[in-house]
């Protein structure tokens, strides 16, 4: 993982963070409170976002991240090469679960996708973590032979 500042970050990473920013706004999130943002650059140069959007029965919940893959997939684009992922914690980093992860593996261009990660409550610092680190053993890369 990298630690940056955000005036130091590159202007893909920033426009990423501000698209999430604003559409994390949209989130439903009535029972935790806890909105989350994302978004995508797609291999065809698109940007895709996605919202939090919980269920009083927390299995129907749809992740941000999620839902910025679904769009892109939907589009027709199969791959991603950066994500990014806002909302705001006094604890912890603004980083994908492992379900997302997961999903990750599956639409990533490749290992080395940027996942960027930004906490509005520490608006100074910027997360940064190549896929490969987040699920360094992911399950397409197994061998089922």
């Amino acid at each position: 993982m990298e630690i940056i500042e955000f005036n130091e970050i590159d202007d893909l990473s920033k426009e990423l963070i501000a698209k999430a920013i604003k559409i994390r706004e949209r989130a439903y999130a009535p029972y935790s409170n806890f909105k989350v943002g994302a978004a995508l650059f797609s291999d065809d140069n698109t940007f895709f976002e996605g919202i939090n959007i919980e269920s009083s029965d927390y299995t129907l919940t749809t992740h941000a991240e999620m839902q910025a893959i679904n769009a892109m997939v939907v589009s027709g684009c199969l791959a991603f090469k950066a994500i990014a992922v806002v909302l705001n914690s006094s604890t912890g980093l603004s980083v994908p679960c492992g379900l997302c992860r997961q999903k990750m593996v599956e639409f990533a261009k490749n290992d080395n996708v940027r996942i960027i990660g930004y906490n509005l409550n520490n608006p100074d610092i910027v997360n940064i973590w190549q896929l490969n680190e987040l699920i360094p053993y992911q399950f397409n890369k197994l061998s089922l032979d």
